[in-house]
């Protein structure tokens, strides 16, 4: 009954108000459908110029409601919860109407083909807040020449609609907030528009840009469209002036972009042209300037993963070096007939540790040759993917594994030459093993953690944990940095103990004692030019007291970091002799340098104790003996 007499006074406020306007004013005739109505009036006036239907329970909008209104000028459908279609040509043949507002239809799910078709006059569409609208058919918009603006939000779509028919020159195509099953926009689907401008696919699913629609864009907001991480090449967006995008890195192909020219404008000969700014970006220069954000952050520079040349080179050099280094030395100790020593077993350890890094190098140094010159494009996928951080967890478990070794080889070597005369507290492989298995689980941690959340391995392209945004995050990377540099003042206090108890026998000559002097020097050193110029700068930039950038950073990535990895190999196995007669064991098993491999044989099955050893100091020349070589045999 409430019913029936709201309608009642609708019809005859509309009926009043068309009475009351004299002829000319009929234009201005409002005609609205609401209060719960499920089927419309068929006496909607002809001269209606604007119609808004709202709060009604109709389901079906077809061609017959609007034949006739040729005067109508603006259509709202706002919040209809049963409106569930919009039928072929419903809006078709208006030659007045200039705008259409489909808003809030919660239960809309398709619009049928030439739904817009043949309105010479509409200028902007707005379909918004219809998240369970699917289909768009693929004609539904046609012969629209003189649409402007056209806002599709908030809906279920998951293809962008086809305007490939429009014929029009399109200034803003806009989609925003919450589009997020949109996945894809078709290459033809602006074919029939002659001049887009602005491109708004911000929060949608969209992957990638169709190269036809991109070259007259002036703006494109890609905020929030975690999807889109290639885009098109810098040179195809000839006049876009400003992009807000998702990701830093994008921003990187905008800065200082060429572009690429076929003709010049024959008014830039004209003195006043440069003058003329927007003239003169548009048609006279060569190069063009593009406002983008979000900018690239410190961490994040807008260069290639290794820039300079020599730099790209070296990482080659030392990674190759480091992992065929490494190889044989786990080869040979491995592949020795040799009983496995405490030392030996410590060596293959030392090797695997420094194998790894080479792993890391090699990971880096193929990346980069891979994404060299368009790093812009590929830098989320790698600093954010499975690549980045296993690359991050190989050095870092390296890193630490290599330092824990190094200082247990050397702590090794103290207590064999301390306690030389006392078997009884000789280190046995038991002991071995389980320092051993304390420095995996310490290592594997240490790597680990950045994977969940202490730190971060994807902050930087290098893949190191350089994220110090949180306390955690500093804690972690400061401790590291000091354990390390509390292993190196280890080594340094063991060899120099070494060394003071090498120099007690008073019988050993001179040169010997400056060779084994020499020897030590040289493993402090390259302890020290890997751990100094590293841990320095690091604590510097964990306590965000930055004293270098992360592109003077990666010189120190390629030089100092990974030097143990190349020159353990060389000073702790290629340089011993013992190592080289196993090597050359080995390799006479396979057929080659058999001669070499003889003599190593004859010298081994001559070799006596020294001459000039004392007896008492027999048994700490044969520990210091032991300690630099591999396994428990006297070098002669």
């Amino acid at each position: 009954m409430v019913v029936m007499i709201q309608m009642m006074l609708v019809l005859f406020r509309l009926q009043m108000a068309g009475a009351s306007l004299p002829e000319t004013e009929l234009d201005d005739v409002c005609f609205q459908v609401e209060l719960g109505f499920s089927t419309f009036l068929r006496s909607i006036s002809s001269n209606s110029t604007v119609v808004n239907i709202k709060q009604t329970q109709i389901t079906v909008i077809d061609q017959s409601i609007f034949t006739g209104l040729r005067h109508l000028e603006k259509l709202t459908i706002l919040d209809n919860d049963r409106l569930l279609s919009i039928c072929p040509s419903a809006f078709a043949n208006l030659p007045r109407l200039f705008d259409v507002s489909i808003s809030q239809n919660m239960a809309l799910k398709k619009i049928g083909a030439f739904a817009f078709s043949n309105l010479p006059a509409l200028t902007e569409i707005e379909i918004t807040k219809s998240r369970h609208l699917t289909s768009i058919h693929p004609d539904a918009f046609r012969s629209l020449v003189g649409l402007r603006r056209l806002i599709i939000t908030n809906t279920g779509l998951r293809i962008f609609p086809d305007l490939s028919k429009i014929h029009s020159a399109v200034h803003r195509i806009q989609r925003q907030k919450c589009n997020k099953q949109l996945t894809h926009i078709s290459g033809d689907a602006f074919v029939g528009s002659s001049e887009l401008v602005v491109l708004d696919i911000s929060e949608t699913a969209i992957s990638s840009l169709p190269d036809n629609i991109i070259s007259g864009l002036k703006k494109l907001l890609a905020e929030s469209a975690y999807h889109l991480k290639i885009l098109p090449p810098p040179q195809q967006f000839a006049k876009l002036r400003l992009a807000k995008l998702t990701y830093p890195s994008h921003c990187c192909a905008f800065k200082n972009k060429p572009r690429s020219r076929s003709k010049w404008s024959p008014l830039c000969s004209h003195p006043m042209a440069k003058y003329i700014t927007d003239f003169y970006k548009d048609h006279c220069s060569n190069s063009t300037s593009i406002t983008c954000s979000p900018t690239p952050d410190n961490l994040n520079p807008c260069e290639d993963i290794m820039s300079p040349v020599p730099l790209r080179v070296l990482i080659w050099i030392i990674s190759v070096l480091a992992l065929l280094g490494n190889t044989v030395v786990l080869v040979v100790l491995l592949g020795s007939r040799s009983k496995l020593t405490v030392p030996r077993f410590l060596m293959c350890h030392l090797a695997f540790a420094d194998l790894c890094m080479g792993i890391y190098l090699i990971i880096i140094a193929t990346i980069d040759m891979l994404t060299h010159g368009h790093y812009y494009n590929y830098a989320i996928d790698w600093q954010t993917g499975l690549g980045c951080s296993a690359a991050g967890f190989f050095t870092v478990f390296a890193s630490e594994l290599s330092v824990f070794t190094l200082t247990a080889i050397t702590v090794e070597r103290w207590h064999t030459i301390t306690h030389a005369l006392r078997l009884d507290r000789k280190l046995r492989m038991r002991h071995a093993c389980v320092i051993m298995a304390a420095g995996w689980i310490f290592s594997s941690l240490a790597a680990l953690l950045p994977t969940v959340g202490v730190s971060s391995y994807s902050k930087v392209s290098v893949c190191l944990p350089m994220d110090v945004e949180s306390l955690v995050s500093q804690v972690y990377l400061v401790s590291l940095l000091l354990l390390n540099i509390l292993a190196f003042f280890c080594v340094c206090g063991c060899y120099l103990s070494i060394y003071l108890t090498y120099r007690k026998p008073s019988s050993a000559p001179a040169h010997a004692d400056t060779r084994v002097a020499q020897r030590m020097a040289i493993l402090i050193f390259t302890d020290f030019l890997g751990m100094a110029p590293v841990s320095f700068f690091a604590i510097s930039a964990a306590l965000k007291l930055p004293l270098i950038t992360v592109s003077d950073s990666k010189l120190l990535l390629v030089l100092f970091y990974p030097i143990n990895s190349c020159s353990n190999p060389f000073l702790y196995a290629f340089f011993t002799r013992t190592f080289r007669r196993d090597f050359f064991l080995l390799a006479a098993r396979f057929g080659l340098f058999k001669t070499r491999a003889q003599i190593y044989r004859t010298e081994t099955s001559s070799c006596q104790q020294p001459t000039w050893t004392s007896p008492k100091s027999s048994r700490v020349m044969y520990s210091l003996a032991n300690t630099l070589s591999l396994d428990g045999k006297q070098e002669c």
